[in-house]
């Protein structure tokens, strides 16, 4: 049985939500925080990535990072301002994009049931971006931003769910890029009855943070082995998740670009994909229509091929980005290690294929291959079956935002 807790928020008020509120640590890079951040000193940029209030240059792993961190987090605190709940609370928190609309349940989730597999995951962490949150975490006494698990549906969580939107939201606002946040408390009567019929869901996923929850985890035993007193109560031992049913859930694809095609030219490429069996479809879709299609942009031109099918029936080796990577990347681009080779990069499907097309007429890349999204169905056979999918498989749309509801540890 997986279990949600509720927690006293640390939370900015309904006046200064949209300002405060800013997009996850890890989607935008130092100079894109950096101007994103511009001209508002109230963005929580400024805690989740304190580089951007430094020096140009500055390593973002320095010292300095953190310490300027928590000295922005205390100043937020000030003039946000930042204030705690009097009591623990559940919050339903509804997501709404271009016509989408997804509403989860925010509180805590227990460490113990992520070291269980309770809480099941599908990716691989990198020690670096581990090291670097975890660090966070410890330096704030907070997890400033949620883990988005998703779960089986629960007819039963749905009508709670529904019936706590009826009343006020403390916060209602449309963020710079389009997507809406609305948020409710759930006070003690509602919030006894969610986390009730929680008890009845037998396995949480994580969706979107397997780097926040594993330095969730990592935060929790620093934090522990510097307590004799630690009694298992305490705050440390959970951690910030905001969990939607699987049936709302909206994962795009996420794209590759190649830099090089080898020393071969672009006709060369397209022969020898013929020769190895592909056959090319000349002026397809940008954007695959199923499961086992895959786009390519190449010399100015959409192709489209269909990927070999799996000779074994285990889930991971049915996924698109598996097979794209073994037959093409790997046998005619000689890309043996998507996670480290620099002649591959990744692009989330939220930019569009119009950004293949820029980035391979731009000269930036030789050619990209466009994919149709992981389903959430695959992702939780694979989660089950204790199997890691390859690097950059699933973009998840809209995304939650950092600093609304912070955990403090």
């Amino acid at each position: 049985m997986a279990t949600l807790k509720p927690f006293r928020a640390l939370r900015p008020s309904g006046k200064t939500a949209a300002a405060v509120s800013a997009v996850p640590y890890d989607v935008v890079s130092t100079s894109e925080a950096r101007a994103l951040a511009s001209g508002n000193s109230l963005s929580f940029l400024h805690v989740s990535r304190a580089e951007i209030d430094l020096p140009d240059g500055t390593d973002p792993y320095a010292d300095s990072v953190y310490a300027r961190a928590a000295a922005n987090f205390e100043k937020l605190r000030r003039e946000a301002p930042l204030t705690r709940e009097d009591a623990a609370s559940l919050y339903v928190y509804r997501l709404r994009m271009d016509g989408h609309e997804q509403t989860g349940v925010a509180g805590c989730s227990s460490l113990q049931e992520y070291d269980k597999d309770i809480v099941r995951k599908h990716e691989r962490t990198r020690k670096d971006k581990e090291d670097d949150r975890t660090r966070h975490m410890v330096t704030l006494k907070a997890q400033t931003g949620p883990v988005f698990l998703t779960y089986r549906d629960s007819s039963e969580v749905d009508k709670l769910v529904e019936a706590a939107k009826r009343d006020q939201p403390i916060f209602d606002f449309t963020a710079a890029d389009g997507v809406a946040h609305t948020i409710w408390r759930l006070n003690a009567e509602p919030t006894q009855g969610v986390a009730g019929a929680f008890e009845s869901v037998s396995l949480f996923y994580i969706a979107d943070g397997h780097h926040r929850a594993a330095s969730a985890a990592r935060a929790r035993d620093q934090l522990r082995a510097a307590n004799p007193r630690a009694t298992g109560s305490e705050d440390y031992n959970r951690f910030l998740t905001v969990l939607f049913p699987a049936s709302q859930v909206r994962i795009l694809p996420y794209n590759r670009v190649v830099r090089d095609l080898g020393s071969r030219s672009p006709e060369q490429f397209l022969d020898e994909m013929r020769r190895g069996g592909f056959r090319l479809r000349d002026g397809a879709p940008a954007s695959p229509a199923k499961k086992g299609e895959v786009s390519l942009y190449l010399g100015g031109r959409w192709y489209g091929f269909e990927l070999p099918r799996a000779a074994s029936g285990s889930s991971i080796e049915t996924l698109d980005a598996h097979l794209l990577e073994r037959h093409v990347l790997r046998e005619l681009l000689g890309i043996q290690d998507i996670r480290t080779d620099k002649r591959i990069d990744f692009v989330g499907g939220i930019r569009g294929t119009k950004e293949l097309e820029k980035l391979v007429d731009g000269g930036s890349f030789a050619a990209a291959f466009s994919m149709f999204p992981v389903s959430v169905a695959e992702l939780m056979e694979i989660s089950d079956e204790g199997q890691i999918m390859p690097p950059k498989s699933t973009w998840f749309e809209p995304k939650l935002r950092d600093g609304l509801l912070i955990h403090e540890i």
